[in-house]
């Protein structure tokens, strides 16, 4: 067999086949589509496992926390592994712990069992996201990246929309131990998939490890994370807030002076000298915290104020998902086509128009009003959220990527912490601001909604900020950094299987 001349591109030797990456794509989305169910049916069964273990709700609550600080301190630390042992190898490794935590979640037999096996569960699941997505973005040629990606984004969208309806089912119609226990088959499934159809990557040579950074991301990002979460359930003057938040800031601060100073950093920060990458990775912050407008508080209202079941909620909230599901994909080929901007200005509208509508609602506000507006709010997520990951993935620097995916998912855990916090904040000042207005004769039901409708203008006008943050936008400059592999922008070759 004869040799590619010198200087022929991965994509000249053997050209791009869809049909060659399905199966590979396929074992990451089983991976991360179990991981990412896992975070939204807990939070429907939670009421069931206070009364099963005979405990409170703040002891129940430690199984969720437990699980976020678990992500929140291996996050950054998927980019190091994955250099040292290798994407496929790390990956599957992965799966199979959390498909453990599962299994052992099921067989609880107290809360303390439950909240130390969710850790395991949070241990093996953190790396799953950044990784895949890692892998997937350098399957992928430049000119096909938005409309792979946005394959991939089905999952991520669809998953905490149908996790309730899932959960819901279960707890009302099974146990509430199949809600860990239905992780097992499909991680089973991922792992065996993984093992067949993932590629074995090249592993990156030995380099210096940043052994500071280790220790200090995990400190900073699960404290950050345990402050903000007591901050928002409890008090931001409570003694867990304070101390979690000034351990985490102070950690997260020497952490960035070790990061920028170590010249094989954990998470790779210089990558925000790229004003591509800065304009790209905070307009994804806004549009996260915007949508929790609707992710977190619709359910809420639904259940709190209109008194649905945990699995009518869940089906209520299907449109959203089935809607996210139609429009990830045009939102992938549109972003190949005309680029971030168009694609995520048309969504973040949707995503604006929607929040405003809802923020009119009222305590016995049609449902033929609210899942219309629910389906439009997920089609402006799917047409949006992919195209502008793709966007900043493609402003870092290829051989920064298995960095910089940690980087970006350890952040938004941190954003998605403050966002719910302070809007549960906001929304609590709001209601009790509007019961003072109303007096002792007015309806704790209207104004506890009117709590919501501020909650929901609240995400809107961020929304809003988000829409005037698109029209800077632009195609990302190559950023100029030492090439490591000799490669720039193509598909890995060592990933391209079936060539």
């Amino acid at each position: 067999m004869t040799k590619p001349l010198a200087g022929h591109t991965a994509t000249e030797e053997a050209p791009f086949s869809l049909k060659a990456i399905l199966p590979p794509l396929l074992a990451i989305i089983v991976g991360m589509i179990m991981v990412i169910l896992d975070g939204t049916v807990v939070n429907v069964a939670v009421p069931k496992l206070v009364d099963f273990f005979h405990t409170d709700l703040k002891t129940i609550q430690w199984a969720i926390t437990g699980y976020t600080l678990a992500l929140s301190a291996v996050i950054p630390l998927a980019g190091w592994m994955t250099d040292r042992f290798g994407a496929k190898q790390v990956f599957v490794t992965t799966v199979i712990f959390f498909v453990l935590g599962s299994a052992l979640c099921s067989i609880a037999q107290d809360s303390t069992q439950l909240i130390i096996y969710r850790v395991i569960q949070g241990l093996g699941g953190g790396m799953v996201a950044p990784i895949g997505m890692a892998m997937v973005f350098k399957l992928a040629p430049p000119e096909r990246r938005g409309a792979i990606m946005g394959m991939l984004g089905v999952p991520m969208l669809l998953a905490p929309a149908l996790g309730p309806v899932l959960s819901g089912w279960l707890v009302e119609y099974a146990n509430w131990r199949w809600i860990f226990l239905i992780n097992v088959p499909i991680g089973v499934i991922a792992v065996i998939l993984g093992i067949a159809y993932l590629p074995k990557a090249d592993r990156n040579a030995a380099k210096q490890l940043d052994l500071l950074g280790i220790i200090l991301a995990p400190i900073a990002f699960s404290m950050l994370a345990y402050g903000v979460n007591e901050g928002g359930s409890v008090s931001w003057t409570s003694k867990g807030a304070e101390l979690g938040i000034l351990i985490g800031g102070a950690a997260l601060i020497l952490f960035i002076i070790v990061e920028l100073i170590h010249k094989n950093p954990l998470l790779e920060l210089r990558v925000f000298r790229s004003s591509d990458f800065t304009r790209g990775i905070i307009l994804t912050w806004i549009m996260q915290a915007s949508l929790f407008g609707c992710m977190l508080f619709v359910p809420l209202y639904l259940q709190n104020i209109r008194q649905f079941t945990p699995l009518e909620t869940g089906l209520i909230l299907l449109p959203q998902a089935l809607c996210s599901a139609i429009a990830m994909p045009i939102g992938g080929r549109f972003f190949d086509k005309y680029g971030a901007r168009p694609v995520s200005f048309v969504g973040l509208v949707i995503i604006a128009a929607s929040l405003f509508f809802l923020s009119g609602i009222h305590a016995d506000t049609s449902l033929y009003m609210i899942m219309p507006l629910l389906g439009a709010m997920g089609f402006g997520m799917g047409l949006s959220m992919m195209p502008l990951n793709t966007h900043v993935l493609n402003a870092a620097p290829r051989q920064w990527v298995n960095r910089v995916t940690p980087l970006t998912s350890a952040l938004q855990q941190v954003v998605v912490s403050f966002a719910v916090a302070g809007m549960t904040g906001y929304m609590t000042s709001r209601i009790n601001h509007h019961a003072l207005e109303v007096g002792k004769g007015g309806n704790p039901l209207e104004v506890s909604v009117l709590g919501f409708d501020d909650v929901f203008l609240l995400s809107a006008w961020l929304a809003v900020a988000g829409v005037a943050l698109c029209l800077i936008l632009r195609k990302p400059k190559e950023m100029v950094v030492e090439s490591e592999q000799g490669e720039e922008g193509k598909p890995d070759p060592s990933l391209m299987i079936g060539h």
